[in-house]
């Protein structure tokens, strides 16, 4: 029997896989097995035990440190995953490990694919975010991977670019695109019920560290607090950051102002189904989240974007950047509720594909597969 295992470690990667896993489990016969495995913060109160929020069979639980205040944690908890797998994968011999983006414990599970010759079927490679130390992960994952289903053109190049055989890198587009046209379900007045509001304007929000500046966090949280004090008849309702260096910390501010300030509404997470939700009825979404750049689009609301943290990143003419500062997140959000941008956001179309990606990528992942005939001795691309 055929097994390929899918690893999650975080509420904002199980959105993107949650849709492929559904469609992978309907190729699951007396040949081929599909495993998930969930780790990471999914497993830990402190970010909400996200754990409880996935709705499908869970095969492993592997629980890893979160600690990442300092580089030394960031290294260790590295450590710890990179052990852990290794062993996983060595007991259960997979066909393949299907992983998402760019995080450091998924560059940990990467490692210990290669060290275990397990073929990686990458998602979301090629994208460029020159804020975050993501940028690299995402790049050194791409060269440890055998398939790579890109969101994008501009990402399908950059990964050819790296030496990646064409033959081996497919563009079916963004499985969030799927996300909006199946999973966001609930209407206004329920979503917002759901996180304690009657019928207002709001905005969502998500504000994570910016990696490879090594910025004052304390310092950007406060401009993004002040800012979001400048609209008391908007609602801001704000999911946490994730487990990145700085992360906790961002978290421990929010929580504190969100006991002072009325209109701001703070949630360890919302759940896949409730943030698309209230994503598709928001005034705009506000942040540094990728999800501000690739989902929000799609459903031509605005988006002010905070920082360099997505810096590269392709993007639709909805999106407003801006400094971290007050004044300019302040004089974006003005320009994101004007009438004029508004009128922009309706015409966007969006790059990431037509919410198909789903059933490409799990047809194309099964096929390869089945028919056994993969060699990790793969030859460097020579562009010309």
């Amino acid at each position: 029997m055929k097994k390929i295992a899918i690893v999650t470690a975080t509420r904002a990667e199980y959105g993107l896989l949650s849709p492929l896993i559904k469609e992978l489990r309907k190729y699951e016969d007396d040949k081929l097995n599909v495993q998930l495995i969930v780790t990471g913060t999914h497993l830990s109160d402190l970010y909400g035990m996200t754990v409880d929020q996935i709705d499908d069979r869970i095969d492993h639980k592997i629980s890893i440190p979160l600690k990442s205040e300092t580089e030394m944690d960031i290294s260790a908890d590295q450590a710890d995953t990179l052990v852990k797998f290794t062993e996983l994968f060595s007991k259960e011999k997979y066909d393949a490990v299907i992983l998402l983006g760019d995080r450091y414990e998924t560059l940990a599970v990467a490692i210990a694919a290669g060290n275990t010759r397990t073929p990686i079927f990458h998602l979301c490679g090629g994208d460029t975010t020159q804020g975050a130390i993501d940028e690299w992960i995402r790049h050194s994952i791409t060269k440890m991977s055998y398939l790579h289903f890109v969101t994008n053109e501009d990402s399908k190049r950059r990964v050819i670019q790296l030496g990646e055989e064409p033959s081996r890198v497919f563009d079916y587009g963004s499985t969030s695109i799927d996300n909006i046209l199946n999973v966001a379900d609930m209407d206004k007045s329920e979503a917002l019920k759901s996180v304690g509001l009657d019928d207002c304007r709001y905005a969502v929000c998500t504000y994570h560290p910016v990696t490879m500046e090594g910025s004052d966090v304390d310092e950007q949280i406060a401009e993004f607090i002040e800012a979001i004090k400048a609209f008391p008849d908007i609602e801001f309702i704000v999911t946490k950051s994730n487990a990145d260096q700085g992360g906790a910390r961002i978290n421990e501010l929010l929580d504190k102002a969100g006991e002072k300030i009325s209109n701001l509404h703070v949630f360890a997470s919302l759940g896949v189904r409730r943030y698309l939700s209230l994503m598709k009825y928001c005034e705009f979404v506000l942040g540094n989240s990728s999800s501000g750049i690739i989902e929000t689009p799609a459903f031509k609301v605005p988006t002010v974007n905070i920082g360099d943290r997505q810096l590269g990143r392709l993007q639709s003419d909805s999106i407003i950047n801006c400094a971290s500062d007050k004044e300019s997140i302040v004089k974006a959000i003005n320009v994101a509720m004007s009438d004029e941008h508004k009128r922009v956001c309706e015409r966007v179309v969006s790059p990431y594909g037509d919410g198909h990606a789903t059933e490409k990528i799990a047809k194309k992942t099964v096929e390869v597969v089945l028919e056994d005939n993969i060699d990790l001795k793969k030859r460097f691309y020579d562009i010309g």
